[in-house]
């Protein structure tokens, strides 16, 4: 009984993977085999995170400039992560529970937590696919431009320029993102050889 002849591969198919692997990241065509599957977030766990965050910025040592920003690193990991659980209206709303705590102008922690949001949903889908270098290369950015946005609001107003050393807390909080991202994904990662004896 004679085979049939394997058809050649379709060149459009060939072309579209190729095309693929030379736009993705590099991290990403070599991590895709050690990746692992994440489990659905849990509302309590966010909640947590998002609790805890806030009672650190509110701790004295809070309103030092070089003391990170924890509840915007926190928002802004669940905004990536999960943004229809942690949207920009709750991020909204932290920012104006800073400002009350902080005695600062009204709404100038939800000015700068919003663009921090926005930033978020915009990278929500391409910021997974780097390495950690890859993903400070966006996240320091953002960090940078809603403190400066802060700054230009409070010096339109009024208010004299406090110095570079405002930007210091921002640039910290961001080089904390691969800690976050560790930390806050402990939970739901889940081995791709996942057997019955192991948890997850």
């Amino acid at each position: 009984m004679k085979r049939s002849p394997r058809s050649p591969p379709d060149p459009r198919v060939l072309e579209r993977k190729s095309v693929a692997n030379v736009l993705a990241p590099r991290s990403a065509r070599a991590g895709l085999a050690r990746e692992h599957l994440l489990l659905p977030a849990d509302n309590a766990f966010i909640s947590l995170t998002i609790a805890i965050a806030f009672l650190l910025n509110v701790m004295p040592w809070g309103s030092a400039r070089w003391v990170p920003d924890f509840l915007a690193l926190v928002l802004f990991f669940w905004n990536v992560r999960q943004p229809r659980k942690v949207g920009m209206g709750v991020a909204f709303l932290f920012g104006l529970v800073m400002d009350v705590h902080q005695a600062s102008l009204l709404g100038e922690h939800a000015l700068g937590y919003s663009l921090l949001s926005y930033g978020a949903f915009a990278l929500q889908r391409r910021l997974p696919w780097f390495d950690v270098g890859g993903q400070l290369l966006h996240v320091l950015p953002l960090f940078v431009a809603a403190e400066l946005a802060t700054v230009l609001v409070r010096m339109a107003l009024g208010g004299a320029f406090a110095g570079w050393s405002v930007f210091v807390a921002p640039v910290i909080s961001a080089l904390l993102w691969p800690v976050a991202d560790l930390l806050l994904l402990a939970p739901q990662r889940r081995a791709v050889d996942r057997d019955q004896t192991r948890p997850l």
